[in-house]
């Protein structure tokens, strides 16, 4: 027994010394690898299940080949070159240039946007789409439930496939988890292609449960795309918790599409191992000429770089005016958070819209913190109060906006697969501003909010200790 013992130290201590190596050798910044290297040391056998789920670098993993991506790119290419009269703003150039040499996000002239700020609107419009589809509709989200909004969803999918339109799903493992199996094997049965992101069939040994897809991206016929904050469930028309549920997704038809359909054939490849790369999935569009210019960005833990995160950096670091945000959850990383406070610093208008009431209170209380720490840098901060505002929205000096699924958190950054798509066009900025405007209607700003600053010394260190938390959640 004397040897089982010093066999079980000696291997611990040769797979601790090894996660040392791997930490340091990972090159991150001094203070994440110095408090990786405390955990393990001083957190025995904890510390190592930490590293596991939540520390491992993946920026250096591929999960498609060059050569895949570059097939799969080829066709929005085509269609890139092929636009005539692509006028780039001056202004916004290295911010464009930032995510095309990045993200191969290129970008497209010619679109047009509704925007949808409930599920009162937003889901009948899904829904008339889907039943104008005749040839493919790709759908992309983080939950999709078993209740009468997915079912509703699901049951027209049913009929389009029926009538011989292709209809290929991607949901999120984890998104779906409470989602029985026989909602999804009945899609299958009907002929539709579903699969689950990354599934996470042993949770309790497995590091994937921290690598989610968090997107929400819709392409229907290749000219009609909805992109933003809505996934598949009741909860998003009438709410949650006794508290009305505001979001807000855009409706798209124009040459962002393209930008679109890439991001989801590229996932689908991911998930099936299936190069789609037909001219029929990027059809000629039939829309009227504008400037309106945008670029479908994705962000995931594989990229080379945290593409979204150095986005919100550089349209901080670069505003004039202002920069208007809203985000469900605020737990910023520190260059989003160092970004915020130079810009207020120097003097630009930095407003940040937040719930007042989470639906998570970790998350609520984490953020608390973080906030006043912005407004101690001159960022206005509000708390929305009709309800659970999901949005994750951002417009900037009436010529730059940009809508999602990510949040301004550590996990949107670093951990989740998001997408978002940026418009460079004055007179969208300017509706959604209006949108940001119209929620302040529903706001109090944070010196309103009673016992904000002056609360208990012990709910105070307790905010502070879950704020360490804050990657992890």
């Amino acid at each position: 027994m004397v040897y089982v013992h010093w066999i079980v130290i000696l291997i611990y201590t040769v797979v601790v010394l090894g996660t040392l190596v791997s930490v340091l050798t990972d090159n991150r910044q001094p203070a994440k690898t110095m408090a990786w290297v405390l955990v393990l040391l001083f957190l025995p056998v904890i510390g190592i299940i930490f590293y596991f789920f939540f520390g491992r670098n993946t920026r250096k993993k591929r999960i498609i080949s060059q050569q895949s991506l570059d097939r799969l790119s080829k066709r929005s290419m085509l269609e890139f070159v092929e636009q005539k009269n692509l006028v780039l703003p001056k202004q916004h150039i290295s911010l464009i240039n930032l995510f095309t040499n990045q993200n191969w996000a290129l970008p497209f002239k010619d679109n047009h946007v509704d925007i949808y700020r409930d599920g009162y609107s937003f889901f009948p419009t899904l829904l008339s789409a889907i039943g104008k589809a005749r040839h493919h509709i790709h759908l992309d989200t983080y939950i999709i439930e078993d209740d009468p909004i997915g079912r509703l969803v699901c049951d027209a999918l049913i009929d389009k496939t029926r009538e011989g339109v292709q209809v290929r799903i991607i949901y999120d493992d984890v998104g779906c988890w409470h989602v029985n199996s026989s909602f999804f094997e009945r899609l299958r049965e009907e002929g539709i292609e579903v699969h689950a992101f990354m599934p996470v069939k042993f949770p309790a040994f497995t590091g994937k449960i921290n690598y989610r897809n968090h997107r929400k991206i819709c392409v229907i016929d290749g000219h009609t795309g909805f992109i933003g904050g809505f996934n598949i469930a009741l909860r998003y028309v009438k709410g949650k918790a006794h508290q009305p549920w505001r979001d807000t997704h855009f409706r798209i038809s124009g040459g962002a599409v393209y930008g679109l359909q890439r991001a989801f054939l590229v996932d689908w490849y991911f998930v099936d191992r299936t190069l789609i790369t037909d001219r029929a999935f990027y059809p000629p569009l039939n829309v009227e000429e504008n400037n309106c210019i945008a670029q479908v960005v994705t962000g995931s833990p594989v990229s080379p770089w945290p593409d979204i995160m150095q986005g919100y950096v550089r349209i901080l670091l670069e505003a004039k005016q202002y920069v208007y945000m809203e985000t469900p959850y605020f737990l910023p990383t520190e260059p989003v958070l160092f970004a915020m406070r130079t810009a207020a610093l120097t003097g630009v208008d930095v407003r940040l819209l937040v719930p007042l009431h989470n639906d998570s209170k970790f998350v609520e209380w984490a953020s608390r913190s973080y906030v006043l720490q912005m407004v101690e840098a001159g960022v206005k901060v509000y708390f929305y109060k009709a309800g659970f505002n999901h949005s994750k929205l951002l417009v900037c000096d009436d010529s730059l906006s940009t809508c999602g699924s990510t949040n301004i958190d550590f996990r949107s950054f670093e951990n989740n697969f998001e997408a978002n798509i940026f418009f460079y066009d004055p007179s969208l900025a300017l509706r959604v501003k209006q949108l940001f405007y119209d929620d302040l209607k529903e706001s109090i700003p944070l010196n309103r909010v009673s016992n904000l600053r002056r609360r208990p010394f012990l709910q105070h260190l307790w905010e502070s200790l879950v704020r360490l938390l804050s990657p992890l959640l």
